[in-house]
């Protein structure tokens, strides 16, 4: 029975952010048991192109260090953003989701060739936690109980929150500056005199992925808590 509702709870989930955080889960589950170990994983220009090692493209964005409180942290604010995004902007429109990763993926592994960055992941998350408060100026944000901000402070307040357990926040800065590129590009850019639509998603991902003609008045909600995690609580002004 048990069982039972995890696996409804489970396919629930939408498509692209149970795809990427179960993939995160079983990566580190596989490293724990010494399946695998991270030098097979890490993020290496050179193994990759003159061993041919393409999977490092992908795993570096997959382990997220040992089980404990740093791998915890990052898998909540992960699923609780990346879902929110996914049910909210992002509803109805997979192809351009997925086409965000891509997007960001191909922007942090250039920028990391030059910052020695061996794992990505955490960047990935604060670049989905940087497009969804630019999409959500108005929420109220409580991040453990002790500080309230609006949401596009988020993102900022993490790498504040990752410099005090001594993390370095090159890795936070980075998944900052792909997250405005992103945004700037999509949300900003468009919107200007003179501006355009630069980024595209390709008709394949949209036949791969968007099975449904998508409705052309079609309003996203507002993009709520999907979880019950008290850390990055939002509540939206007015609400």
């Amino acid at each position: 029975m048990a069982y039972q509702t995890f696996q409804q709870e489970y396919l629930q989930i939408p498509v692209v952010t149970r795809t990427y955080t179960t993939a995160c889960v079983l990566t580190t589950a596989a490293v724990q048991l010494e399946l695998i170990t991270p030098f097979q994983l890490y993020f290496n220009p050179d193994l990759i192109l003159k061993h041919y090692q393409v999977w490092r493209l992908v795993t570096n964005f997959l382990f997220f260090g040992p089980v404990g409180f740093n791998f915890l942290f990052n898998m909540i604010f992960l699923y609780r953003y990346c879902r929110m995004l996914e049910e909210g902007s992002f509803r109805g429109r997979t192809a351009d989701f997925v086409f965000m990763f891509l997007f960001g993926g191909l922007l942090m592994t250039i920028f990391g060739m030059f910052v020695s960055l061996v794992f990505l992941g955490q960047a990935f998350t604060i670049m989905l936690v940087y497009v969804w408060s630019r999409r959500n100026p108005n929420v109220r944000m409580n991040f453990f109980g002790l500080l309230n901000f609006q949401a596009p402070f988020l993102p900022w307040v993490l790498m504040g929150f990752s410099l005090l357990l001594g993390n370095s926040i090159i890795v936070d800065l980075l998944g900052i500056a792909v997250g405005h590129v992103y945004f700037f590009l999509e949300d900003v850019f468009p919107n200007q005199p003179g501006g355009g639509r630069w980024l595209r998603t390709p008709s394949f991902l949209k036949m791969l992925f968007d099975t449904a003609e998508e409705d052309p008045n079609y309003n996203p909600l507002p993009e709520e808590r999907p979880g019950g995690f008290p850390w990055g609580e939002g509540q939206r002004l007015g609400g």
